[in-house]
């Protein structure tokens, strides 16, 4: 069953689900909004569930609507690509080998079959990327997992389009974008403490707020420097 709810201009879709408990979601890319109730909940102990984060939501909503992002890649000879925070031009090399992607100084070199796809194109450096961070993560991880006193049991990277990383604390996983090995490595370590540090706390309350103060004394302009950067160009259904 299915209901909306209007908050001041605020159009909230409300969706019961055979669940325990309530889930708020705020979609890009217009910031759409969506509760996920349980079946026996009242609409009316919804509507107050929703006042009371209304501010939330239009943050979240801002953020989302102002959310700069990369401009389109067309994967062309000279365009211009970004590794650890540095510049690198394109070179696109046509051959009869299987597709590959190497880095040398100042460019990074993507060799194809001749008439390969846009997409498959897209496909081949984004697995690049992948394997950059996979290489990377390994003894960032098992450092930090010394220093907070935290396992983490798996760990995903992948392409995620509104956030930098996501933890599920119960089954100490953790996921981690991508686009992260655009920027600079110590933004890939920020958001590594982040979510491991969500394995103890699951919030973002003040207990979190101290004990990423203690790990990484600096993390609040890690988070903003990386927050300014543009995320991955996405097509939106």
């Amino acid at each position: 069953m299915t209901a909306q709810l209007d908050l001041g201009g605020v159009s909230v879709d409300v969706l019961f689900k055979d669940i325990k408990n309530v889930h708020l979601s705020v979609y890009p890319p217009t910031g759409r909004v969506r509760i996920s109730a349980p079946e026996r909940m009242n609409l009316d102990a919804i509507r107050i569930f929703a006042i009371s984060k209304l501010d939330w939501i239009k943050r979240q909503q801002k953020r989302l609507q102002g959310q700069e992002r990369e401009t389109p890649r067309e994967y062309l000879d000279r365009e211009s690509h970004y590794l650890w925070g540095k510049r690198y031009l394109l070179q696109v090399l046509e051959t009869d080998a299987a597709p590959s992607v190497q880095l040398n100084p100042g460019k990074i070199l993507l060799r194809v079959r001749s008439r390969t796809s846009e997409d498959k194109r897209q496909a081949i450096v984004a697995q690049f990327y992948r394997e950059q961070i996979k290489a990377v993560v390994p003894p960032l991880v098992s450092r930090w997992a010394s220093v907070i006193g935290v396992d983490v049991d798996k760990l995903y990277v992948q392409q995620m389009k509104t956030k930098w990383g996501s933890c599920n604390p119960r089954a100490r996983a953790i996921r981690l974008n991508t686009e992260l090995a655009k920027k600079p490595k110590h933004c890939l370590e920020y958001i590594i403490v982040h979510e491991m540090a969500h394995i103890l706390v699951r919030h973002h309350n003040d207990r979190f707020t101290a004990l990423m103060d203690k790990l990484m004394p600096q993390w609040q302009h890690y988070r903003d420097q990386l927050n300014r950067s543009p995320l991955g160009h996405e097509t939106w259904g």
